[in-house]
Protein backbone atom coordinates (compact mmCIF):
# COMPACT_ATOMS: atom_id res chain seq x y z
CA UNK A 1 0.00 0.00 0.00
CA UNK A 2 2.61 2.35 1.02
CA UNK A 3 4.68 2.22 -2.25
CA UNK A 4 1.01 2.27 -4.38
CA UNK A 5 -0.14 5.07 -2.75
CA UNK A 6 3.21 6.84 -2.42
CA UNK A 7 4.36 6.73 -6.22
CA UNK A 8 0.09 7.75 -7.17
CA UNK A 9 0.74 10.53 -4.80
CA UNK A 10 3.94 12.20 -6.52
CA UNK A 11 3.31 11.31 -9.66
CA UNK A 12 -0.04 13.67 -8.83
CA UNK A 13 1.57 16.03 -6.88
CA UNK A 14 5.08 16.24 -9.05
CA UNK A 15 4.20 19.51 -10.59
CA UNK A 16 3.82 21.15 -7.44
CA UNK A 17 6.99 19.37 -6.18
CA UNK A 18 8.95 21.14 -9.08
CA UNK A 19 7.20 24.55 -8.70
CA UNK A 20 7.74 24.75 -5.15
CA UNK A 21 11.32 23.44 -6.00
CA UNK A 22 12.11 25.94 -8.21
CA UNK A 23 10.18 28.85 -6.53
CA UNK A 24 12.21 27.51 -3.00
CA UNK A 25 15.42 27.19 -4.94
CA UNK A 26 15.18 30.71 -5.66
CA UNK A 27 14.28 32.02 -2.52
CA UNK A 28 16.68 30.24 -0.67
CA UNK A 29 19.27 30.67 -3.77
CA UNK A 30 19.98 27.15 -3.64
CA UNK A 31 19.26 23.58 -3.26
CA UNK A 32 15.80 23.46 -1.57
CA UNK A 33 15.63 20.29 -0.48
CA UNK A 34 16.93 19.98 3.52
CA UNK A 35 18.04 16.25 4.18
CA UNK A 36 19.02 15.63 7.67
CA UNK A 37 19.71 11.97 9.67
CA UNK A 38 16.81 10.38 11.55
CA UNK A 39 16.28 6.99 13.03
CA UNK A 40 13.80 4.67 10.91
CA UNK A 41 12.09 1.23 12.04
CA UNK A 42 14.39 -0.30 14.66
CA UNK A 43 16.63 2.85 14.85
CA UNK A 44 18.69 2.33 11.44
CA UNK A 45 19.42 5.78 10.43
CA UNK A 46 17.99 7.36 7.45
CA UNK A 47 18.30 10.17 5.62
CA UNK A 48 15.02 12.23 5.47
CA UNK A 49 14.18 14.39 2.91
CA UNK A 50 11.76 17.97 3.41
CA UNK A 51 11.53 21.30 1.68
CA UNK A 52 13.58 23.95 2.90
CA UNK A 53 11.29 26.24 5.22
CA UNK A 54 14.11 27.96 7.49
CA UNK A 55 17.46 29.82 6.55
CA UNK A 56 20.59 29.00 8.29
CA UNK A 57 21.21 32.14 9.90
CA UNK A 58 24.03 31.58 12.98
CA UNK A 59 24.22 33.94 16.24
CA UNK A 60 27.64 35.79 17.29
CA UNK A 61 28.51 32.67 18.89
CA UNK A 62 28.12 30.53 15.99
CA UNK A 63 25.37 28.64 17.10
CA UNK A 64 21.81 28.05 15.16
CA UNK A 65 19.69 31.28 16.07
CA UNK A 66 16.09 29.75 17.03
CA UNK A 67 13.48 28.46 14.71
CA UNK A 68 10.90 31.33 14.89
CA UNK A 69 14.18 33.89 13.96
CA UNK A 70 15.26 31.55 10.73
CA UNK A 71 11.83 30.68 9.29
CA UNK A 72 11.16 33.06 6.34
CA UNK A 73 7.32 34.08 5.34
CA UNK A 74 7.60 31.81 2.67
CA UNK A 75 8.99 29.01 5.14
CA UNK A 76 5.96 29.63 7.12
CA UNK A 77 3.49 29.14 4.33
CA UNK A 78 4.82 26.01 3.12
CA UNK A 79 5.02 24.57 6.43
CA UNK A 80 0.95 25.75 7.23
CA UNK A 81 -0.30 23.45 4.65
CA UNK A 82 2.87 20.66 5.07
CA UNK A 83 4.18 21.05 1.71
CA UNK A 84 7.31 20.93 3.26
CA UNK A 85 6.59 17.16 3.50
CA UNK A 86 6.03 16.37 0.07
CA UNK A 87 10.11 14.88 -0.89
CA UNK A 88 8.92 12.60 2.41
CA UNK A 89 6.85 10.27 -0.16
CA UNK A 90 10.35 9.73 -1.93
CA UNK A 91 11.56 8.36 1.27
CA UNK A 92 8.26 6.12 1.13
CA UNK A 93 8.99 4.91 -2.20
CA UNK A 94 12.77 4.25 -1.15
CA UNK A 95 11.59 2.12 2.00
CA UNK A 96 13.21 4.22 4.54
CA UNK A 97 9.19 5.32 5.24
CA UNK A 98 5.57 4.35 6.02
CA UNK A 99 2.79 6.95 4.68
CA UNK A 100 2.17 6.39 9.01
CA UNK A 101 3.93 5.84 11.68
CA UNK A 102 5.36 7.63 14.78
CA UNK A 103 7.44 10.84 12.61
CA UNK A 104 11.06 10.11 12.66
CA UNK A 105 12.85 12.43 15.63
CA UNK A 106 16.23 13.60 16.07
CA UNK A 107 18.74 10.60 16.47
CA UNK A 108 20.24 11.90 19.74
CA UNK A 109 16.27 11.69 21.06
CA UNK A 110 17.17 7.71 21.15
CA UNK A 111 19.19 7.65 24.76
CA UNK A 112 16.66 10.36 26.46
CA UNK A 113 13.38 7.74 25.63
CA UNK A 114 12.48 5.56 28.50
CA UNK A 115 12.01 1.68 27.56
CA UNK A 116 8.27 2.25 26.24
CA UNK A 117 9.25 5.46 24.31
CA UNK A 118 11.91 3.34 22.39
CA UNK A 119 9.28 1.08 21.19
CA UNK A 120 8.13 3.93 19.01
CA UNK A 121 11.25 2.88 16.88
CA UNK A 122 9.51 -1.28 16.09
CA UNK A 123 7.82 -0.12 12.77
CA UNK A 124 8.43 2.71 10.18
CA UNK A 125 8.29 5.93 10.90
CA UNK A 126 5.38 7.75 9.06
CA UNK A 127 4.97 10.94 6.84
CA UNK A 128 2.03 11.28 9.50
CA UNK A 129 0.61 9.25 12.48
CA UNK A 130 -1.54 8.55 15.19
CA UNK A 131 0.07 11.46 17.59
CA UNK A 132 -0.01 14.18 14.04
CA UNK A 133 -4.24 13.84 13.58
CA UNK A 134 -4.17 13.96 17.41
CA UNK A 135 -2.41 17.72 17.94
CA UNK A 136 0.60 17.22 16.07
CA UNK A 137 2.90 19.82 17.85
CA UNK A 138 0.12 21.82 19.92
CA UNK A 139 0.56 18.59 21.84
CA UNK A 140 3.41 17.69 24.68
CA UNK A 141 6.26 15.48 24.61
CA UNK A 142 4.66 12.65 26.24
CA UNK A 143 1.18 12.64 24.65
CA UNK A 144 3.15 12.55 21.41
CA UNK A 145 4.91 8.92 22.48
CA UNK A 146 2.12 7.86 24.20
CA UNK A 147 0.03 8.24 20.69
CA UNK A 148 3.66 6.64 18.83
CA UNK A 149 3.13 3.55 21.44
CA UNK A 150 -0.40 3.08 20.78
CA UNK A 151 -0.13 3.17 17.10
CA UNK A 152 2.63 0.27 17.72
CA UNK A 153 0.03 -1.83 19.84
CA UNK A 154 -3.02 -1.08 17.39
CA UNK A 155 -2.23 -0.42 13.69
CA UNK A 156 -3.65 -1.88 11.14
CA UNK A 157 -4.93 -0.94 7.63
CA UNK A 158 -8.28 0.62 8.58
CA UNK A 159 -6.60 2.57 11.42
CA UNK A 160 -4.39 3.99 8.67
CA UNK A 161 -7.02 4.97 6.49
CA UNK A 162 -8.23 6.30 9.13
CA UNK A 163 -5.14 8.63 10.21
CA UNK A 164 -5.03 9.51 6.04
CA UNK A 165 -8.16 10.97 6.21
CA UNK A 166 -8.37 12.81 9.21
CA UNK A 167 -4.45 13.96 7.90
CA UNK A 168 -5.94 15.23 4.85
CA UNK A 169 -8.43 17.50 6.27
CA UNK A 170 -5.84 18.46 9.04
CA UNK A 171 -3.30 19.89 6.39
CA UNK A 172 -6.09 21.78 4.37
CA UNK A 173 -7.01 23.77 7.35
CA UNK A 174 -3.53 24.02 8.72
CA UNK A 175 -4.66 22.63 11.80
CA UNK A 176 -1.83 21.65 14.56
CA UNK A 177 1.09 22.98 12.86
CA UNK A 178 2.71 24.53 15.72
CA UNK A 179 2.31 25.20 19.39
CA UNK A 180 0.86 28.77 20.38
CA UNK A 181 3.90 31.22 19.83
CA UNK A 182 6.42 28.91 18.19
CA UNK A 183 6.75 27.99 14.92
CA UNK A 184 8.05 24.05 15.89
CA UNK A 185 7.85 21.51 18.64
CA UNK A 186 10.37 22.32 21.59
CA UNK A 187 13.48 20.19 21.71
CA UNK A 188 12.94 17.20 23.69
CA UNK A 189 15.08 16.49 26.68
CA UNK A 190 14.30 13.25 28.75
CA UNK A 191 11.74 12.53 31.19
CA UNK A 192 12.14 14.30 34.09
Amino acid sequence: MDLLLASLLFLLLFPLFILLYCCLGIHFRGNPIFRQERPGKNSKVFEILKFQTMQDRLDSMGQLLPDSERITKVGHWVRKFSLDEIPQLLNVIKGDMSLVGPRPLLPEYLELYSAEQLRRQEVRPGVTGLAQVNGRNTISWEEKFMFDVRYVDSYSFLLDWKILLVTFFNVIRGKGVSQQGHVSMGKFTGNH
